[in-house]
């Protein structure tokens, strides 16, 4: 009986082990690939500068004053922002999967993406067709009243239409809705500033600068720790919304706290960026694989890590495969995420 106790704890430390050093791995490699990428980022581009020269002017806030201005102004500023934009997609799509059950539902799937971009497109226009500059925070507020109510359409359909399949397609047709009107009122502006919208339209990490960066830090920041504070909840809703009543939880609230995490997140995204496809379905899916592990306080860091380094390798590759053209973001991501959604959904076809 003893030796069939120590037998038993053994097997279990070995298992507890394993699970630990799995995860290890898994964030070192992430920390490892962000490193690289930022490294590579601001070292690729039309002008080439040294790795030391980087360092040194990062650090010493000393160099070149010509690659000086490029690095701290243009390439530094641009890929910190692809590094939390990036992140904060990805967590949104994780918090939606969680609302939804189904690992399909993403920002940009359900069309709150669109339902955003809208919003902050028309804003845009009324702001500069009155002369005036429209602010960062007014764009967020824009883009999270797009998000609700994208969000608040599909909301009101998943009580008539209970199928996931049927919600998901209703979230798609939402979304084209919004991104016709956007192209509509975008197409038909004479302003040569509202004409370069199309751009935006598109998704692009472009044109960014430091007051960008604090704000969409500060603001995705604070919703990160939020979303923290959330683990528990989120654990017992895994197990099922039974179970997660019996531990307390109080499921109308809980619900409303992932609609509005979700929605400013994905509402920062697109206010600075545009809308991005795909990443926040794709990047939950794969470090929820790679870490073999559904529990939140640990599939949370690891799926904005995993959001920052896919949507930092995309911009890359937006900047430099046909350079000097630079592509659309979204284009990248579609290339990369697409096939990801496209083998998830035939996973669980085959798991039925």
């Amino acid at each position: 009986m003893g030796k069939t106790t120590i037998s038993g704890e053994g097997t279990f430390h070995m298992e507890n082990f394993r699970r630990r050093s799995r995860y290890t791995l898994v964030f070192l490699i992430l920390i490892g690939a962000f490193l690289f990428i930022t490294v590579l980022n601001i070292n690729t581009g039309n002008v080439h500068i040294s790795i030391s020269e980087i360092l040194n002017i990062i650090f010493r806030r000393a160099g070149d004053p010509k690659n000086y201005n490029i690095v701290w102004k243009i390439r530094l500023p641009r890929i910190l922002m692809a590094a939390i934009l990036g992140g904060a997609l990805s967590l949104a799509g994780f918090l939606l999967q969680t609302f939804f059950e189904n690992p399909i539902a993403g920002p940009f799937v359900l069309g709150i993406s669109s339902g955003a971009k809208m919003v902050v497109a028309l804003t845009m226009i009324y702001y500069m067709g009155n002369a005036q500059n429209v602010t960062s925070y007014t764009l967020i507020a824009a883009a999270f009243a797009g998000s609700m109510i994208s969000i608040g359409f599909i909301l009101l359909i998943s009580r008539r239409v209970h199928h996931m399949a049927s919600l998901l397609v209703a979230g798609i047709m939402i979304g084209y809705i919004c991104s016709a009107v956007t192209e509509f009122v975008i197409t038909f502006a004479q302003d040569s500033d509202i004409v370069n919208l199309h751009g935006w339209s598109q998704g692009s990490f472009s044109g960014m600068d430091w007051s960008n960066v604090y704000i969409s830090a500060v603001v995705i920041g604070v919703t990160l720790l939020l979303t923290f504070g959330l683990s528990k909840p989120i654990g017992a809703y895994q197990l099922g919304e039974a179970y997660a009543q019996s531990m307390g939880v109080n499921i109308r609230v809980f619900r409303v706290m992932l609609i509005l995490l979700s929605s400013i997140l994905s509402a920062c995204v697109t206010a600075f960026a545009g809308p991005i496809s795909f990443v926040g379905i794709a990047v939950p899916f794969l470090i929820k694989q790679s870490l073999g592990t559904s529990r939140p306080l640990i599939v949370i860091p690891g799926t904005f890590l995993g959001g920052a380094v896919f949507c930092m390798m995309c911009d890359l590759i937006a900047r430099m495969a046909f350079a000097p053209l630079e592509l659309n973001i979204s284009t990248v991501t579609s290339i990369f995420g697409a096939p990801v959604v496209i083998f998830m959904m035939l996973r669980k076809r085959r798991g039925r």
